[in-house]
């Protein structure tokens, strides 16, 4: 197939780093939408994990010099805290400023990107990044109430639903999806087989122990810190801790033909084969060589570049095709020497015209699964992609990644990686 002259690197922004490395990482499981961490605030999960995160003993919560949180819907009432409510009951010092990042879908990898930049500008040496999303408890909102409401027009609607619409393009986030299976004549068989290899490879990833090492242990707990109010994270009752991926499962061809189409009567994409809804955090740490050098850390990983890219609303989950070129280009490489792709999967068949647009092998994207099985807490996706790459690399024993997503809107996100282990 040939390349399509409109996804070009030339299309993207990016910059290459000297000095960043990704230092440590780990995650929440992902629970099913109404699952076990729907009773949870965004805010707490987050503080969850960068505790979760800092117990692991390779990074200290007094060693941060920023943080950054990314979180797209308001999971409570206090959601404007949220970042610096993460920093304070981390555990992290009252000087250490905290912000919110937001790209949509790819706003994960942007978090190490940004982290990235502050090394690079010399304005930290070790940051948090964390992303953390409760889908479950996206608010039914109005937003035209405060001055009261005419007879016949009174206008809540579900923030979740609402969130999925493109009102740009004028069309859901599936159809763009279903103009990439048009436009690059991807079947619903193909789209269905790939969906159950997402499954297969995550369910084996999930039996195998794999995920165990980035996964923390939930339990409930109380966030305590003096002079402020102390907050708690309940778990449901009966469930004394949870480090499961609560979407993964095990499925087949024939279940999955059985869906009908969910965006397109005679379409491609079901919610077998698109990502699913879940809740989920996900945090890592950057830090510079001097840092890494004086703490003894053993890195699982050098962040090398990072791209984004603008592509048509209509096509928006092509996105990862010029961003992931550009990332190639700045740092002189071609795309066959990247050894694995962490491309997410928000829909089966956007994943598959990326993966046909660059004409990589489907040997060397997403080996442990994607978000059609993990799911897609969007703000935490990004993170969960960048260090579940990280491992990957070191485990084989190959050298670089790249970690991917498209944007709503019409963008791109892509990071590389290096595994600097290669004997």
């Amino acid at each position: 197939m040939s390349t399509d002259s409109t996804l070009q690197a030339t299309q993207s922004m990016g910059i290459t780093y000297d000095d960043a490395w990704l230092v440590d990482g780990c995650r929440t499981g992902f629970g099913e939408v109404n699952g076990t961490l729907s009773s949870i605030s965004a805010t707490d999960l987050g503080i969850a994990v960068a505790k979760g995160l800092f117990a692991r003993g390779h990074v200290d919560a007094g060693d941060i010099d920023t943080l950054f949180t990314a979180n797209l819907s308001p999971s409570d009432f206090d959601a404007y805290f949220l970042p610096r409510h993460i920093g304070l009951y981390a555990g992290m010092d009252q000087k250490v400023p905290a912000m919110q990042i937001q790209r949509l879908c790819g706003t994960g990898f942007e978090l190490v990107a940004q982290a990235a930049d502050y090394l690079q500008l010399n304005k930290a040496s070790c940051v948090m990044c964390v992303g953390t999303e409760v889908m479950s408890r996206n608010p039914v909102a109005s937003f035209t109430g405060r001055d009261g409401f005419k007879l016949g027009q009174v206008d809540f609607r579900d923030y979740l639903l609402e969130s999925f619409f493109d009102t740009g393009a004028g069309i859901p986030m599936g159809m763009t999806a279903e103009n990439l299976a048009e436009k690059y004549d991807i079947s619903r068989d193909e789209v269905d087989a790939f969906a159950l290899e997402s499954f297969n490879r995550a369910y084996a990833a999930k039996e195998s122990g794999f995920l165990n090492e980035e996964i923390i242990e939930l339990t409930a707990q109380e966030f305590e810190l003096e002079g402020l109010k102390t907050r708690k994270l309940k778990l449901p009752r009966g469930v004394a801790s949870f480090a499961d991926d609560e979407h993964v499962r095990q499925t087949s061809p024939e279940a999955l033909a059985k869906l009908r189409p969910s965006f397109k009567k005679d379409g491609v994409q079901t919610a077998g084969n698109s990502s699913g809804i879940v809740d989920g955090a996900a945090a890592v740490v950057v830090a510079n060589g001097e840092y890494v050098k004086a703490k003894g850390c053993n890195p699982k990983a050098r962040v090398l570049a990072a791209a984004s890219a603008g592509v048509d609303p209509h096509i928006m989950g092509i996105g990862p095709a010029p961003a992931i070129r550009k990332v190639v280009e700045l740092a002189g490489l071609s795309l066959d020497d990247i050894d694995r792709f962490e491309i997410n999967e928000a829909f089966s068949a956007q994943f598959l015209a990326c993966v046909k647009e660059l004409g990589i092998s489907l040997d060397k994207a997403n080996v442990n699964g994607g978000a059609t099985a993990y799911g897609h807490p969007l703000a935490a996706t990004g993170v969960r992609c960048t260090l579940t790459l990280a491992r990957e690399l070191k485990e084989k024993g190959l050298r670089y990644g790249i970690a991917s997503a498209c944007v709503g809107g019409g963008q791109g996100s892509a990071v590389l990686i290096e595994n600097t282990e290669i004997k």
